[in-house]
Order: C-alpha cells, then sequence, then structure tokens
C-alpha cells in the first residue's frame, strides 16, 4: 500500500521533524510511505474572505497537482467526521482489501483547505474539535496511521 500525506507549508521544528521521521522509519514495514510538501501561499496577518480564499485556491492547486488520480483522498479538516483509532484501522483496512492502492492524506494550511481540495477528497476526517497547528498534526496524522497498521495486524503498540 502507498500512502501520501501532503501537506501546505515548510517543517521546521526539529523536534516534530525527528519525531515524524520516527513513525516514517516504523512504517516502512507495512507501507510506502511519501511525504510531500507544497509551499504555502505567503500572506499579511489581516485578509479578508476573498483573500483567504484566494490563499486557499492557490495552495489548492497545489496540492491537487500531487494527488494521483486513482487515489483515496482523506482531507483533513475540524468538520469532518472522527473516528476511533480502531475505526480508522479498519478503514485503512478496507481500502487495500477494495483495491485501492494509494491513499492520499491532506493537511492543509493555516487558513484550511480550499473547496476544491474538499471536493477531490473522498471523505473528510476529523481527529478532534479542538485546533491543532498543521505542523503538528503532521505528527499526530502519522502516529495514527501507524497505530493502525498495529492494530490491524493485531500487533502490541496499541492499548
Amino acid at each position: 500500500m502507498n500512502i501520501k500525506i501532503i501537506t501546505v507549508g515548510k517543517l521546521k521544528e526539529k523536534y516534530l521533524k525527528m519525531g515524524i521521521a520516527e513513525y516514517a522509519k516504523r512504517l516502512g514495514a507495512y507501507c510506502k510511505l511519501e511525504l510531500i510538501e507544497v509551499s504555502d501561499e505567503k500572506a499579511p496577518e489581516k485578509l479578508s474572505e476573498a483573500e483567504m480564499v484566494q490563499v486557499k485556491e492557490k495552495e489548492g492547486e497545489r496540492i491537487l497537482a500531487k494527488i494521483p488520480d486513482q487515489a483515496f483522498v482523506f482531507a483533513l479538516a475540524i468538520e469532518g467526521k472522527q473516528r476511533t483509532s480502531e475505526e480508522f484501522a479498519k478503514e485503512i483496512e478496507q481500502l487495500g482489501v477494495q483495491g485501492k492502492s494509494t491513499i492520499v492524506f491532506v493537511i492543509g494550511g493555516s487558513l484550511g483547505l480550499s473547496d476544491a481540495v474538499m471536493k477531490r477528497s473522498n471523505t473528510p476526517i476529523s481527529f478532534g474539535k479542538m485546533t491543532l497547528p498543521h505542523q503538528l498534526m503532521r505528527l499526530v496524522l502519522i502516529e495514527q496511521i501507524y497505530r493502525g497498521f498495529k492494530i490491524v495486524r493485531n500487533e502490541p503498540y496499541h492499548k
């Protein structure tokens, strides 16, 4: 199975890079993982609604260019469906059984995802109602993907 995580912006924090690298290494036994960063759109602190839409659209174009046609896409969005770790694991397992060889997870920038990216996604997914920095969300997501593979294989890790 191929897993791609597409994110907006460059990760700078060393502690997050180290955590992501650790889980990426662990995931090597279960899937082919690709981490893709697309550049974020430079924007001032105060934006009008129209300017926010424009920023999300430009970032969205970059994201969409990286999604393979046949991929199953999860868009991380606060309004998405929340799942337990077990439900998430079962969903990934079912996608593999259904022949979906590429799964893409998309994490938007600080303004979120464009409508076009949301339309392209097969399902929005939420990790809770709290807002998390998109940089931290990368680590949370990769850990949950790893946990999902451990659950599916009934291997020790998940408690």
